[in-house]
């Protein structure tokens, strides 16, 4: 409830009206994202806000002491968001940006960066009219493979659409591939198989 509050403080705080996102993202990290697109779209500030989004999660991938620092549960979460403000402010990020790194520090919500990150980039990428699907494969696709099945994607599109592929290897599906597209998911994998296999092996032994 305490989160829903806040959530709905940062939307006033920032927007005098509430702007829905092209798509809907769910969990708690999708509600901070909901938020913060809306409160960066009264601002006019949407790219600026993904771009800090973005150069945040690099420099706590970057840099171990931020990271640590983040994470650390022994400061004290008035403090670090304070702290986090300055920063912000330094860093040249946006005023929404820095409320939201103080909102989910004061909430003891920083763990949720990285997912609000991710959902805030599927509403901006729905916003620019990008259907995002990403491929898992258990090797890598060569060029005429990735040339192929980007081809074959765009079937899925309108025609205001544009496809923009992420592409991710995992040893673990054996062969084939798993593809996500806009609300779509289709599991083509080896390892899928194996198991539906398996499962009715199993019940009828």
């Amino acid at each position: 409830m305490a989160a829903a509050n806040k959530l709905g403080f940062l939307v006033r705080a920032m927007s005098t009206q509430a702007v829905k996102p092209p798509i809907q993202v769910f969990g708690l990290e999708g509600r901070y994202a909901t938020a913060l697109y809306s409160a960066a779209s009264k601002s006019q500030q949407l790219e600026q806000v993904e771009k800090d989004l973005n150069n945040f999660q690099d420099s706590l991938k970057k840099d171990k002491k931020l990271r640590e620092l983040v994470i650390s549960p022994i400061i004290n979460k008035r403090v670090m968001a304070k702290a986090l403000k300055e920063t912000a402010d330094k860093a040249g990020m946006t005023p929404t940006s820095g409320n939201l790194l103080s909102l989910l520090a004061d909430n003891g919500r920083l763990n949720l960066l990285d997912g609000i990150a991710n959902a805030f980039r599927m509403i901006m990428a729905a916003h620019r009219g990008e259907v995002v699907c990403e491929v898992i494969t258990a090797k890598p696709l060569d060029a005429s493979q990735t040339k192929q099945l980007e081809s074959s994607l765009k079937a899925f599109l309108k025609s205001n659409e544009t496809l923009k592929v992420t592409s991710r290897v995992d040893p673990n599906i054996i062969g084939g591939m798993i593809v996500s597209i806009g609300d779509k998911y289709v599991d083509m994998s080896i390892a899928s198989k194996v198991k539906m296999y398996t499962d009715i092996i199993s019940s009828a032994a």
